[in-house]
């Protein structure tokens, strides 16, 4: 839901979003309806490839190139540089293992959270999260984000109450010495969040009071901020991550992944969940992916994942991208 509430707001500064848009608590996409975005479609590619790989990270990666390389013939609007580097690096005949492009951009970080809301095993689900980032980015700092990511949506699952310094004790040990860069910029996030600062403050901090940018070091300790702010108040955490304006579909899908694993469902606002209008990956269809994952992880082996038409996908990313151009021609009008 987030990244379909983020996406009017996408490569807009806080000031400017403000004066064009307004507040980001309803949807504004498309006559007050929402769309998700690539970072939806992902989690669901995800979800389906953990049906379809049943524990195993070698069939998990080949079942995800595989949805990969035809989500990239459908032409999606929001597809990152580097996810459409090596989703043309899988047509030409790279495998799995070598089709990520050295980026450190958040790809891989808006896929994350499903792994920590997902599965139990904390050496497992890393193995699976690795596979996931380097798929498409090689650089270590994106594998880092998407670590600290699927870590706080497990520890948003399993617990009531969020201890920030417990989470961050696991993706210290998770990331080594090879991340102590992020671990510095998280344990900043906690110091903001302690002051009572919100997130556009932390990112303002940052030098991001143009925008949230694609850079995981950038997303991810912004994201985790928002999360640590309202760490069960899905509607709170959502809009404030959006407000800090950038590349606001991933912050927000992000934060609500995170905060969604320990509110579930009923968290929700229902004004969110009626106004999602999409098709063929609609919400009844992502709710029904979200049973089969969940009977598959029950060892339920006769699960499968739930399918769409790719002609039907294909026909609705024609009309995604007519409504994103408008959105791009009108902010060539004012008000500025």
């Amino acid at each position: 839901m987030g990244d379909a509430l983020g996406l009017p707001y996408e490569g807009v500064s806080p000031k400017r979003a403000s004066k064009l848009l307004g507040s980001p608590d309803r949807y504004r996409f498309f006559f007050r309806r929402g769309l998700i975005s690539d970072d939806t479609e992902h989690t669901c590619m995800v979800a389906q490839s953990l049906i379809d790989a049943g524990g195993d990270v070698s069939k998990f990666t080949r079942s995800f190139a595989r949805r990969l390389r035809w989500w990239i013939l459908a032409l999606p609007a929001g597809v990152g540089k580097a996810t459409a580097r090596s989703g043309i690096k899988l047509w030409l005949g790279a495998s799995p293992e070598r089709s990520g492009v050295f980026s450190a951009g958040n790809g891989p970080a808006m896929r994350a959270a499903i792994f920590g809301a997902a599965l139990n095993d904390v050496p497992s689900m890393l193995e699976f999260v690795r596979a996931s980032s380097r798929l498409t980015h090689s650089d270590p700092k994106a594998e880092y984000g998407a670590i600290a990511v699927a870590l706080a949506a497990k520890h948003s699952r399993d617990n009531t109450t969020v201890d920030a310094n417990l989470w961050l004790d696991e993706v210290v040990d998770a990331v080594g010495e090879g991340g102590a860069e992020l671990i510095d910029l998280l344990r900043n996030a906690m110091q903001s969040v302690d002051a009572d600062e919100t997130p556009q403050t932390f990112a303002n901090s940052l030098g991001l009071d143009m925008g949230v940018t694609g850079y995981t070091y950038h997303t991810v300790p912004v994201a985790i901020h928002a999360w640590l702010s309202n760490p069960k108040d899905l509607r709170k955490a959502v809009t404030s991550i959006i407000e800090c304006g950038g590349d606001a579909d991933t912050t927000a899908a992000i934060v609500g992944g995170i905060v969604g694993a320990g509110v579930g469902q009923a968290g929700i606002p229902g004004k969110w969940l009626d106004g999602i209008w999409e098709w063929p990956r609609s919400v009844s269809w992502m709710q029904l992916l979200g049973d089969a994952l969940a009977n598959s992880l029950n060892r339920d082996h006769s699960v499968k994942s739930p399918i769409v038409n790719p002609i039907a996908v294909l026909l609705r990313n024609l009309l995604f991208l007519l409504i994103v151009l408008f959105h791009g021609f009108r902010r060539l009008v004012p008000p500025y």
